[in-house]
């Protein structure tokens, strides 16, 4: 067709090179470059920040990088990123010494963050090694993947952020800190999302297959998602008596190689090749377990959910921040886990008490159980599937910054302290150009048996907004009358209520009624063509592919 022209990144450079002129450059109050007499290099610029937030900040970081080619540009971007994180690292660093001595929890909060940020630059890392082994098509065939890795980069900096519980002035401080780097994060984010209309704005387009934003990758005959090989199908679709041959097997009487699940974890082998399946017998373990990113594609289970159960009591009022409180942590990607359970047993005084965190890409949870109270599942980045599962808690649950979706699954409200109220989710989708956030969606939502004679007094909320652009979809799932009419709760007064998303899609029942729902103008009741983003197949890049892989049944789309 006319117009349209199939490029590499060195011919797009050159091709751009003829449209753009040689021009001077002018810049607006805002911080973005007018349209007028500029030079090649600003052109580009200009081009590639139009979409974005901080465009001042945009025009700043690309103005400083000698380059034309988009490409480039990006590069340089996620490389003003990394120096950003290194001067937050080294704030933390600093702060450390001055802490006064005997002040735990401030000495804790920095010490995590200096994780968390070297965790960030880790990942950056590795997403500037794929960048720079991507074409510009690739870039914009792959947007919402890479959207998704970069998203990661913003949920560590924020877990650092949140630590601060008992101080404020030194949680504005480091909030300072790590903005610039979310800003810087989020332009490129924003630039990814509108990679296509970027390149038609130079007058160029990549031929690319319609639609290309989330394409949907499902087998017809077994509806798994095809990221998910051959071979991972097997394993979720085999019925219990018939898993795999485990790599190893933990028993804590003795029967199996290993007495804990971390020695397990610990025996992964170099240099491996296909999956390490882990078979974990029934019993409690009370373990600190983590599976450290350098030991990708395991595949864990157990006898059952009621069974098999990972326990521990860590917690806030225990000392502990929310980031380390689970007994079971993911940072692994590929990480597959059927029937086992997780515990937090701290209580409903123990205030922040996880039961689980996943920072796992392409992670799958299948036929699992997570029982806490408050904040009992963190879903803390990248993309999160979990299917015929049951979640207990009583206060912001479901809390997290990654891109999940929890489907066929019982969620069940517990029983809260005197005078509590409780909420199902608390999405901290922190900038706009993120594409996270959570999806429940066929599922049923209950009270536990002792909740039942005070449903209707206990005041039971979807979810609060935790940050600024939160974002929560309940479709086509049963809720129970303890669904307060409101259905969702401000967090504090009038934060974040123009800018968060919260949507519900053909529910039943008694709690499902949205005649008397919050009238905020970010709540909204989608028909199925606006319910359609937020199904599986589309709402996680390339879920077609690695959830069917793992094996579990799932909906690609509506039921």
């Amino acid at each position: 067709m006319i117009g349209k022209i199939v490029v590499s990144g060195f011919s797009l450079l050159l091709v751009v090179g003829v449209i753009i002129g040689v021009i001077a450059a002018v810049k607006k109050n805002d911080g973005s470059v007018a349209n007028m007499d500029i030079t090649p290099h600003m052109k580009a610029v200009q081009q590639l920040c139009e979409p974005t937030t901080y465009k001042e900040v945009c025009t700043k970081t690309l103005g400083d990088i000698n380059s034309t080619d988009p490409k480039h540009l990006i590069q340089g971007g996620i490389l003003a990123i990394s120096n950003s994180l290194t001067k937050a690292f080294n704030l933390s660093n600093d702060l450390i010494v001055k802490v006064k001595e005997g002040d735990k929890r401030t000495k804790t909060s920095l010490n995590d963050c200096k994780t968390l940020l070297s965790d960030a630059k880790e990942e950056l890392h590795d997403i500037l090694e794929k960048v720079s082994n991507a074409t510009l098509k690739d870039l914009t065939l792959q947007s919402d993947e890479f959207r998704i890795w970069l998203s990661s980069i913003i949920s560590y900096n924020e877990l650092c952020v949140d630590g601060f519980e008992d101080s404020n002035q030194l949680k504005a401080t480091v909030s300072d800190s790590t903005q610039k780097a979310n800003e810087l994060t989020d332009n490129i984010l924003e630039m990814l999302g509108g990679m296509s209309k970027i390149l038609s704005s130079f007058g160029l387009e990549l031929n690319l297959p319609m639609p290309n934003s989330r394409k949907l990758l499902v087998e017809a005959k077994t509806g798994y998602p095809t990221w998910l090989s051959t071979a991972d199908r097997k394993l979720l679709a085999l019925k219990e008596p018939n898993m795999p041959k485990p790599n190893a097997v933990v028993a804590k009487d003795g029967s199996g190689q290993y007495k804990t699940i971390t020695a397990a974890i610990n025996a992964y082998p170099a240099n491996l090749q296909g999956r390490y399946v882990i078979y974990v017998k029934a019993g409690i373990y009370n373990e600190d377990v983590k599976v450290p990113k350098k030991m990708p594609n395991i595949f864990m289970y157990g006898d059952g959910p009621r069974a098999t159960v990972i326990t521990g009591k860590k917690s806030f009022t225990s000392g502990i921040n929310t980031f380390n409180s689970a007994p079971f942590g993911v940072d692994s990607d590929g990480f597959i886990c059927r029937s086992m359970g997780f515990e937090n047993t701290a209580g409903p005084d123990g205030h922040q008490a996880v039961a689980l965190r996943v920072n796992s890409d392409m992670s799958v949870f299948y036929n699992c159980r997570m029982d806490g109270y408050q904040d009992t599942l963190l879903y803390q980045a990248k993309r999160q599937f979990y299917r015929n599962c049951v979640i207990s808690g009583t206060i912001d649950f479901m809390f997290g910054y990654g891109a999940a979706i929890i489907q066929n699954s019982e969620i069940i409200v517990r029983k809260p302290n005197p005078n509590q109220f409780c909420t199902l989710t608390a999405d901290g989708r922190k900038e706009k150009g993120q594409n996270t956030g959570l999806v429940i969606h066929n599922c049923r939502i209950l009270p536990e048996e002792k909740l039942v004679p005070t449903r209707l007094i206990t005041k039971t909320y979807l979810g609060r907004p935790w940050k600024q652009y939160s974002t929560t979809v309940v479709m086509e799932s049963e809720m129970g009358d303890l669904i307060q009419p409101e259905g969702w709760k401000a967090w504090i007064g009038t934060q974040y209520l123009d800018t968060l998303f919260y949507a519900e899609y053909a529910n039943t029942g008694p709690g499902s009624n949205t005649a008397g729902r919050i009238k905020w103008k970010t709540v909204h009741f989608l028909d199925r063509q606006g319910a359609q983003p937020f199904t599986t197949g589309t709402f996680l890049p390339q879920s077609g592919q690695w959830i069917a892989a793992a094996g579990v049944p799932f909906l690609s789309g509506f039921k």
